[in-house]
């Protein structure tokens, strides 16, 4: 198959994604605004307010200008399970829009990011996305936290998800 390098390169935005692994909201505070305010319209300080949709949002806006948003996403793309009414309903697949529950399955808080990887022994989906301990990373989370993945409506067929072990990886608990 295809290594996750190889795959990047054709899933646009997380070519974009990439670009900005490591950047840290504190540290690299100016960079990070920059990015996010660069598709034209951001959340605002990420210092102080979660920014995963924000992320997300900007990384797809840059790539895919012309993807339709409607209602509540279009509204408040911030807000991380609006993106549940992205695109299409999709399995996990590479570059996938990935949305979790955060806090209580019911309840408004949430985390998005991008599929990058999955571990079937242990039930993981590696998650590329901001606000991840506080930068842009790459992350393991509980599939069981996972409410659903969505794809763009304007790009073809997404890669496969490749497996990957996190076995040693710490997961995630609570993205922030």
């Amino acid at each position: 198959g295809l290594s996750i390098g190889q795959m990047q390169h054709d899933v646009p935005w997380m070519n974009e994604a990439a670009k900005h692994i490591g950047l840290h909201e504190h540290r690299d505070h100016g960079i990070l605004s920059k990015f996010l305010r660069s598709d034209g319209k951001a959340l605002g300080d990420p210092r102080k307010l979660p920014w995963c949709g924000d992320f997300v949002d900007t990384c797809l806006r840059l790539t895919l200008p012309d993807e339709p948003r409607k209602g509540a996403l279009a509204e408040n793309p911030y807000l991380a399970r609006n993106w549940m009414l992205f695109g299409k309903s999709t399995p996990p697949r590479f570059g996938a829009v990935a949305v979790f529950w955060r806090g209580k399955r019911n309840g408004i808080s949430g985390h998005v990011g991008f599929a990058v990887a999955w571990d079937g022994a242990r039930r993981r989906i590696k998650v590329r996305g901001g606000n991840q301990s506080n930068s842009v990373s790459d992350v393991w989370l509980d599939s069981d936290r996972l409410l659903g993945c969505r794809a763009p409506l304007t790009f073809g067929d997404l890669p496969a998800l490749p497996g990957l072990s996190s076995k040693g990886a710490a997961v995630s608990q609570n993205e922030q």
